[in-house]
């Protein structure tokens, strides 16, 4: 079974939410899957982060939650994908950007994602229509990008905070991040010391390479609050394709159109973009089977 890298926490009065993950294992099997140069695993690494914690604010493992960048830059889009069964994937449309480091000597991540675009949150919770929210980049660095959308989507004073080390043979060495929101009602006081706090702490790369956990960034974020563990859980990457959803995903364009197809190729070749993997479906044993519906019935 996955360990817990999930934490969910709250300070002792109730005013301050905290949520961070040790995403490492799941940017080291998104690298593994997508091949991904250094500064785009760091890009779709951050995406998948603050996927995983959004996840976690869903109210029904049932519903989903899609973060998706289009900054204009030369990774394309960017995706990222979670349930509240604290399942996680992602997709990047071109995962070999070769760039400079920035000045400071980090991954151009701004530069990969790039600056003139959005960051859409799309949030599925099983009505007729999934709620959607769009806010134009701030940097393209991904963490500032997240805790404008909840400023302005939800007017929710956040900190965020992602990051993923890459090594020079291009494995993940660390990743991770938190989330830290003020409820309504925090006192001018609160928000001074929590301020303080954050501007006190490392890098998040820089703390997971000390050995700091989830549970230090909270203790350390939170410090005078007395914070408190709410609860703990395992988001892993996991794609859920399978063939039955690849058949559902054809029927679904109508019989005439999967004809249409059969006729130019009777093999087709469906590729997931988030795990790589690639279904063939002979189509004319789809068109037998094909299920008994008012659009094939004679009148």
């Amino acid at each position: 079974m996955a360990q817990d890298n999930l934490l969910r926490g709250i300070s002792e009065n109730g005013g301050i939410v905290f949520y961070g993950v040790d995403s490492t294992d799941i940017v080291r099997e998104m690298e593994r899957m997508h091949k991904t140069s250094a500064v785009t695993t760091a890009a779709l690494g951050r995406l998948l982060t603050a996927a995983a914690m959004m996840g976690a604010m869903l109210k029904s493992s049932k519903d989903s939650l899609t973060l998706q960048i289009k900054g204009g830059g030369p990774a394309g889009r960017i995706m990222a994908v979670a349930d509240g069964e604290g399942h996680v994937k992602g997709y990047v449309q071109n995962p070999v950007v070769e760039l400079p480091p920035r000045a400071d000597g980090h991954l151009d991540v701004g530069g990969a994602v790039g600056h003139d675009g959005t960051l859409d949150v799309i949030r599925d919770m099983g009505l007729r229509e999934p709620y959607i929210g769009q806010v134009p980049l701030v940097s393209g660095e991904v963490a500032e990008d997240v805790t404008r959308y909840f400023a302005v989507s939800e007017q929710t004073p956040t900190v965020c905070a992602l990051g993923v080390l890459v090594n020079e043979d291009l494995s993940v060495r660390c990743a991770g991040g938190f989330i830290v929101q003020l409820l309504p009602g925090a006192l001018d006081s609160e928000i001074d010391q929590l301020e303080k706090n954050i501007a006190a702490m490392p890098s998040v790369t820089s703390m997971m390479e000390q050995g700091k956990t989830v549970r230090d960034m909270l203790d350390m974020a939170l410090a005078t609050f007395d914070p408190e563990v709410l609860d703990t859980s395992s988001v892993v990457y996991h794609c859920d394709c399978s063939e039955e959803r690849v058949h559902r995903m054809l029927k679904s364009l109508g019989r005439s159109e999967v004809e249409k197809l059969r006729d130019e190729d009777p093999l087709a070749e469906v590729h997931c973009q988030f795990c790589d993997k690639t279904y063939r479906v002979d189509l004319n044993d789809l068109l037998k089977n094909w299920p008994v519906s008012a659009e094939n019935k004679k009148v």
